[in-house]
């Protein structure tokens, strides 16, 4: 059946295939079509063939410039030489268009033939940045915001829209945890200024405030949106850009606008791409005849089955992804303007039953009326998405220490494992994690202008999200000593989460002159409810049915179980700002968030939150003219956010009831009567299981931001560098109380006088160079220092990775050390083996013998650098695009090699790597302790994505009247890595959590990256 499903596959995409060869020469499609007869415009207006060169500023031709009828779909692009040709009536209006110049209009007044000189856009001064609850020139903004357009995004195949920003914004990391489809990522904003909340922003779509709160499916939150939707990506850096959105902002803020329609122009757009996915690197285990002779060398019992086994190709496959996107926008009239779009996705993973589907629908509108007054927002986003997980824990370590001498399959069967052990070729037929999620986010902001200047403006919205998750193995006798799979599980998972927000804000713009201000005022309420259960059931016939389509009844042997919970929760906001700008040179934004929450206790219910910022445009100054600056513009600003992230209710007190139920089993409840000799006789009692906290505080990050944002030769290098200093405070922590006689084991409170810092400096450059012989070209790059720093911490360590496994589990593999970075690698460190086969390690405190008290700190799993540069060039009708990002100073520990790849699994006939018998004099009985023979360097470059474009000429092909633009293009991700990391990839994170405290840089059995191919058409009409 797999066989049938792959090659449908390869049958669908090769249709893809020819389809698109067919459009790249459609004159035979459509052509007669259209010369069949005149279109109704033509019968209404008489058109003239209107002839023209665009050129560039030193008067360069500039081949594939857009030229639009306005208010028609009649459009076309110059060739190699800069010239084109339309029809167009007299009266009508050209807009002539270019990436990176300023938009031109000619209106037709009889003549035939036009020239028009485009000029470069200033970088971009005058473009409107998404700021908190509004909009900002980018000239005026006082904060630190990084911005990426849909047009500089990542390409290829994307499922999670954090993806589009990787590598390309100073300041912001963002990490893959697996290459699993729709995996999880790591967003770092300027460093970890938390314990509990972990990393995440706040995320903030089309002016909705998303919750990150688990939604019930393995993937991402995100991965509802879809990415062809998106127009920009801005980022909240700094606390003066963020503080408007207070007691959530602390991790930064990340604001993602979709699409909308345009002015003047009314198209449609497809796209459609197929993409090939295969394992990007295998670590290199023995082969089979190497296997042989290490098993002998060391003195193991050799068990050789006679084959020779790849268990990595057996267990992965080359992955196919499809991706389908329409879309309509425009604007019929200046008081109307929609953007409808429909997508399809479908994502295969390189391990077997690994798949992403998902089908997404979007709808923004805007409506105006009273001579514009009166404006309606509209915005509707759905989604349908199905994910389908292998047991990829155990398929890793299968792959990798599986004996390579045993034959995948025997009589077409997969072979059944020396003592019954399941064959994970087996497990991918037994094992499913299936989980289905419907999503629905609508938001409506009307606004009204009630007098000149004041603007009401009301924000509703909801976010409704629904999955059902069914985990299950089917039951297979055959399997004798592992009692799960021989009687067959099912656990059923239901999540619904809603979030509702209301908002009203009144907006005053007031300018003459010399002086603008703008001051907003308003009111947030958020409401959140998430509701989760789960049924556990064992014990299924073995009738080829899945357990999810079974009945079960519970049996005293097998059981069921049902767990639920429910948690709700309230904020309450009020916060205000003022913009003040003295002749576009002198800039004072001053903002004040008051954030209310339930999760916090009476006496602390409400957090402020403050933030001031100046700018000046230097480069506005008498005194600059004629400088060698185009901008200049300086920046400074101070401020706070905030930290709600903690579980709900933990304020509030809470009981429990116990009992004796055995001699030593409790001390909670006293017998009524002193002589009972029976259960009967010690009623149930009533203790504590959590202690009431109203004094429990808000974290607090405070931040000093220093910035320069310039530019020069005529705007084509400009750049920002920043300097940032945050300090996170008051934090939150669940404790052990240090009096050992407490009603309860733990209680939360806020960690006196401990402080985490983050600085570092920030770079952006970019460069576009002229266009010369209808060749253009732009590199740029950013650059980040970030130094952590844990102090004044009154614990030795607050673990954030533990080991797991048999003699493993607990052992602290990092964590947060005062006077340590951030994810300081906390262990042993190793010496060698010695005289007695054993693992030696050092005595960092000379006392002559190792201890835990030996522990040291070895490294950090946060990079000290990251970086990312990107390179475009264009000639005539083709673009090639590279894109690298990197990080440097960071580690990783490699658990999986800790698990996997010792002499003592080589012993058992267990495959390895060398890594094993780099000693030859090791024992088989020494242990794997965990210290730094375990921790390598976790720094890389990596050639992240390239894509090479081709635009045809739409006019030459006798189409232009049907279609605008037509694109083909060829993008290949993940093309290679640079680095010392012997694992799978270095950009990892799939260690556990420690008491709720997230954990960094350790890779326990990754679901391993692909390298992915892909091939794209897009179609404009």
């Amino acid at each position: 059946m797999h066989s049938n499903l792959q090659a449908s596959k390869i049958l669908c995409a090769s249709a893809c295939v020819v389809f698109w060869t067919g459009l790249a020469n459609p004159s035979s499609l459509f052509a007669k079509g259209m010369e069949a007869g005149p279109s109704v415009a033509a019968l209404t207006v008489a058109r003239a063939s209107i002839s023209g060169t665009v050129t560039d500023e030193t008067g360069a031709p500039m081949p594939g410039a857009t030229i639009r009828v306005k208010g028609t779909t009649l459009g076309t692009v110059t060739d190699i030489d800069g010239k084109f040709s339309i029809e167009a009536a007299a009266g009508a209006v050209l807009q002539i268009s270019y990436v990176g110049y300023l938009q031109q209009e000619v209106t037709l007044g009889g003549q035939t033939t036009i020239s028009v000189q485009l000029l470069p856009d200033a970088t971009q001064l005058d473009e409107l940045v998404v700021v908190g609850y509004g909009t900002q020139k980018r000239s005026d903004v006082t904060g630190a915001i990084g911005s990426v357009k849909s047009e500089e995004f990542n390409k290829g195949v994307i499922t999670n829209p954090v993806d589009l920003l990787q590598g390309k914004m100073a300041g912001v990391n963002v990490t893959s945890t697996s290459g699993e489809p729709g995996a999880n990522q790591d967003v770092i904003i300027r460093g970890i200024g938390s314990l509990r909340s972990g990393t995440q922003p706040l995320y903030v779509l089309d002016g909705f405030l998303l919750d990150n709160s688990d939604n019930g499916i393995a993937s991402n939150p995100l991965t509802f949106l879809n990415p062809d939707d998106i127009e920009s990506i801005d980022v909240l850096k700094d606390a003066s850009a963020a503080a408007l959105y207070g007691s959530r902002a602390s991790n930064g803020v990340v604001v993602i606008t979709t699409k909308k329609g345009k002015a003047g122009t009314s198209q449609m757009n497809f796209s459609a791409s197929t993409a090939w996915s295969s394992l990007a690197n295998q670590i290199d285990v023995f082969g089979a005849d190497e296997f042989r002779r290490q098993v002998v060398a060391v003195g193991g019992a050799l068990e050789d089955f006679g084959a020779n086994t790849n268990w990595q190709d057996e267990l992965t496959q080359v992955g196919f992804s499809e991706d389908f996107n329409f879309s309509m926008s425009g604007a019929n009239t200046e008081k109307f303007s929609y953007f409808t779009s429909l997508g399809y996705q479908n994502q295969e993973g390189v391990l077997k039953n690994s798949e992403l589907e998902r089908f997404s629908g979007k709808l923004n509108m805007n409506q105006k009326a009273f001579n514009g007054r009166l404006i309606v927002d509209y915005n509707l986003t759905a989604s349908h998405t199905e994910n389908l997980r292998p047991s990829i824990t155990s398929t890793i370590s299968d792959m990798l220490y599986l004996n390579p001498t045993i034959a995948p399959y025997t009589n077409g069967e997969p072979t059944l494992l020396n003592t019954n052990a399941l064959n994970p070729l087996k497990r991918y037929e037994l094992y499913s994690d299936h989980a289905a999620n419907n999503r629905i986010l609508g938001t409506i902001s009307p606004s009204f202008e009630i007098l000149d200047g004041l603007t009401y403006k009301l924000n509703l919205g909801v976010d409704y999200s629904s999955t059902n998750r069914y985990q299950q193995y089917k039951p297979y006798t055959e399997v004798i000593n592992e009692s799960n799979i021989s009687d067959g599980t099912l656990d059923v998972g239901i999540s619904t989460n809603t979030n509702q927000l209301v908002e009203n804000t009144l907006t005053y713009n007031w300018n003459n002159y010399q002086h603008n201000v703008t001051v907003l005022v308003g009111h947030s309420y958020q409401k959140f409810l998430d509701e989760y259960r789960v049924t556990s059931a064992r014990g299924f016939a073995d009738n080829n049915i899945e357990p999810r389509y079974q009945d079960h009844n519970s049996t005293s042997e097998y059981p069921t179980t049902v767990n639920s919970s429910a948690v709700r929760n309230e904020l309450q906001s009020f916060f205000g700002r003022v913009n003040y700008t003295y002749a576009d040179k002198y800039l004072l934004t001053a903002t004040l968030r008051a954030d209310g929450s339930s999760k916090f206790g009476e006496n602390n219910k409400y957090g402020y939150f403050p933030s001031f910022a100046l700018g000046w445009n230097m480069a506005k100054e008498d005194f600059m003219a004629g400088s060698a600056f185009d901008n200049l513009k300086l920046r400074a600003s101070w401020g706070q956010t905030g930290n709600q992230e903690i579980p709900s209710k933990i304020t509030k007190a809470s009981y429990s009831e116990d009992r004796l139920s055995t001699g030593g089993g409790s001390y909670n409840t006293y017998p009524i009567d002193t002589d009972a000799t029976s259960l009967d006789g010690y009623p149930y009692g009533i203790v504590f299981t959590r202690l009431a906290n109203p004094d429990l505080q808000w974290e607090v990050s405070t931040q000093i931001d220093f910035g320069i944002d310039f530019a020069f030769f005529e705007n084509r290098l400009s750049g920002t560098l920043d300097y940032f200093n945050k300090v996170s405070s008051n934090i939150l922590l669940e404790v052990v109380p240090a009096d050992p006689v407490q009603p309860t084991s733990t209680y939360w409170d806020n960690i006196e006088d401990m402080k985490i810092h983050n600085s570092g400096f920030e770079l952006a450059l970019d460069y576009s160079s002229p266009r010369q012989n209808a060749f253009s070209y732009s590199i740029g790059g950013n650059f980040t220092v970030i130094q952590n720093e844990v102090r004044d911490s009154p614990y030795s360590v607050l673990t954030t990775g533990a080991a797991q496994g048999a003699g493993q589990t607990g052992a602290t593999i990092n964590g947060y050390i005062n006077g340590e970075p951030i994810g300081a690698f906390y262990m042993l460190q190793f010496d060698g083996i010695g005289e007695d086969g054993l693992n030696r390690f050092k005595d960092i405190n000379g006392d002559g013998q190792v201890l835990d008290n030996d522990r040291s700190v070895v490294g950090s799993a946060i990079p000290k650098f990251i970086y990312g540069f990107h390179m475009n060039f264009n000639y005539k009708a083709f673009d090639l695009g590279f894109n690298f990002n990197g990080t440097s100073g960071n580690k990783v520990y490699n658990h999986t090699a800790m698990s996997l790849f010792t002499k003592a699994q080589l012993s058992r006939s267990n495959n390895t790597t060398d890594f094993a018998v780099q000693y030859p004099e090791e024992s088989f009985n020494n242990s794997n302790t965990v210290s730094t023979r375990f921790l390598e360097s976790g720094s890389f470059f990596r050639l992240n994505n390239a894509t090479l474009g081709y635009n045809l000429d739409t006019d030459r092909l006798g189409i232009s009247n049907a279609f605008q633009n037509i694109r083909l293009s060829v993008t290949g991700q993940n093309l290679f890595v640079i680095t010392d990391y012997s694992g799978f990839d270095p950009e990892v994170n799939t260690g556990s959590t420690s008491a709720g405290i997230q954990t960094f840089g350790i890779d326990r059995f990754t679901y391993p990256r692909a390298r992915t191919f892909s091939v794209n058409l897009n179609l404009t009409f």
